[in-house]
């Protein structure tokens, strides 16, 4: 018989009202908050960056492959990679796909209004997935008819807003060359990425069209995008493209492309150590204080037990196995607490966020099993081996001195 396992448990289920119900409530209390807290910090952290990422890499691809070119001039220079190039890159392990676009500056005149915008040109092999999922109203761009697919064009809510456009109207945009070119585009569809950077800067047509404007072949484009399946590799496999390109083609992942919001989002990660390292140090400072006042109120019974010839070492164990109880206790409501706002934001989106700063209009959340189990099992062994410090305060109890004191 497990002597220090019954002793705790008669303690611990004992319906008994003493000095140390209330503290023992408030410990109890400390670990089911710190523990939802530091579950819904990971899932919103893991969430957030994981959002903002897709974001980027739906639109730019994980690696990009261009021209390498000194001038910073949004339009796209021609360039074509061979077949054989393009079959080493995909043989890469991790690569996915590769697709490729090109970039043309273009004037929008319409309503009496005018807005810059970036022309992002793609075919009927480029993968819309992305698109269709942050299309707010209409369809992609139909390249089953070619012809009529240089025609149609996509545009972000925010340059529809601005230029009081909506689905199937027509404009005229002007594109920067010598000498000046323009083209009639009907807006086939509104997409709304949450983006700022995207959404005032890029629409999205026909690549054909770039290659008629620009007098390139059927072979050129602007640029490659590479897609990955593992976003931890992005380096690696950046510099692995990089040995099979030419000298005079770069590539370029969405992190060195985009090193203001990859940075913020790195950042990030530091104030989610900072809340788990300081919810668990309050759940901790409250057992403590708990297994003490517990231990101080037990002091007769310690007596009694040393008076028998008890060891102190089984005693410690009585008060390890009732702290483990509350700790067992504490971790159960968490759990129940975190889950169930977990899923309730997941299902619901309920609590919201400034799109304009976040890009995003809620608050994403993402967190996995293993990392469910990894917390509890982490929270449970530091405040145990933590409880041992004041355990060892039996130790220093007299029995004749904790009999008279009862």
């Amino acid at each position: 018989m497990n002597f220090p396992l019954f002793l705790a448990k008669r303690i611990a289920l004992s319906g008994k009202q003493t000095f140390s119900t209330l503290i023992v409530r408030v410990a109890i209390g400390a670990i089911m908050i710190g523990l939802a807290v530091m579950m819904l910090s990971i899932a919103v952290l893991k969430g957030f960056k994981g959002e903002v990422t897709a974001k980027q890499r739906g639109f730019f691809g994980d690696i990009t492959i261009r021209k390498y070119e000194l001038n910073a001039s949004y339009e796209s220079s021609p360039f074509r990679l061979n077949d054989a190039q393009i079959s080493e890159i995909k043989a890469i392990p991790g690569v996915s796909s590769i697709q490729y676009y090109a970039a043309k500056p273009g004037i929008i005149n319409v309503n009496d209004e005018v807005e810059g915008v970036l022309f992002k040109g793609i075919d009927s092999s480029y993968n819309q997935h992305f698109i269709a999922n942050v299309l707010a109203e209409g369809d992609t761009i139909d390249f089953t008819d070619s012809t009529k697919a240089i025609s149609q064009i996509l545009v972000s809510q925010y340059v529809a807003n601005r230029l009081q456009l909506s689905v199937g109207d027509d404009f005229i945009m002007y594109f920067v060359q010598e000498p000046i070119r323009l083209r009639k585009f009907e807006v086939v569809g509104l997409f709304h990425t949450g983006v700022e950077e995207l959404d005032n800067t890029y629409v999205v047509g026909a690549l054909p069209l770039i290659r008629r404007l620009n007098n390139w072949t059927d072979g050129d484009v602007g640029g490659y995008e590479v897609s990955i399946d593992d976003f931890n590799g992005l380096h690696t496999l950046t510099g692995e493209i990089q040995d099979i390109l030419p000298f005079d083609v770069d590539a370029v992942n969405v992190r060195d492309q985009l090193p203001e919001i990859f940075q913020w989002l790195d950042l990030l990660d530091i104030n989610t150590v900072i809340i788990l390292i300081l919810m668990i140090v309050v759940a901790v400072v409250n057992m403590v204080s708990a297994l003490l006042i517990i231990i101080l109120e037990r002091t007769p019974m310690i007596g009694v037990l040393k008076a028998l010839g008890y060891t102190d070492g089984g005693i410690r164990r009585v008060f390890l196995y009732h702290a483990a109880y509350l700790i067992g206790l504490g971790l159960l409501l968490g759990n129940l607490l975190g889950i169930g706002l977990y899923v309730f934001q997941q299902q619901t989106r309920y609590f919201k966020l400034d799109e304009a700063s976040y890009y995003v209009s809620y608050i994403p959340v993402s967190i996995d099993l293993t990392e469910i189990a990894v917390l509890n099992i982490g929270v449970a062994v530091i405040a145990l081996a933590v409880l041992l410090i004041p355990s060892y305060l039996i130790s220093r109890i007299s029995p004749v001195k904790a009999i008279q004191f009862q």
